[in-house]
């Protein structure tokens, strides 16, 4: 992706969330100072959707996406007074998913940043 199109699609369906945290998670390379991610770029939308939340923080889950670039992935967590533990919350399904039943697989993370390097 260029920075001419930064940041790309920021709503990244739950269900694709998931597979790009799994690919995270098994990804047993050793990343050398080369490719070694030293920060993000995140768009100020991102921050912005993820804040109107009915939330209490923001828990970022790392990701692997489509690019294969490492990404980070934005939910809202709010504290459960019953178990003690943060739990988190999601976005609406998008504007195309309004219609539909709010599924698992409808429901939003927000994303978008892009790694540095190269960004």
């Amino acid at each position: 992706m260029s920075e001419q199109s930064f940041p790309g699609p920021i709503e990244i369906p739950l269900a694709v969330a998931k597979v790009w945290e799994k690919r995270y998670e098994d990804n047993t390379t050793v990343e050398d100072n080369k490719n070694k991610v030293k920060s993000y770029l995140i768009p100020r939308e991102s921050l912005e959707k993820v804040l109107q939340l009915d939330a209490d923080a923001v828990r970022a889950y790392i990701g692997i996406n489509d690019q294969r670039e490492k990404t980070l992935l934005f939910v809202g967590a709010k504290f459960d007074e019953v178990t003690g533990k943060y739990i988190d919350v999601y976005g609406p399904p998008s504007s195309s998913q309004q219609n539909k039943a709010a599924a698992e697989d409808d429901v939003i993370v927000y994303d978008g940043a892009r790694p540095t390097p190269p960004y």
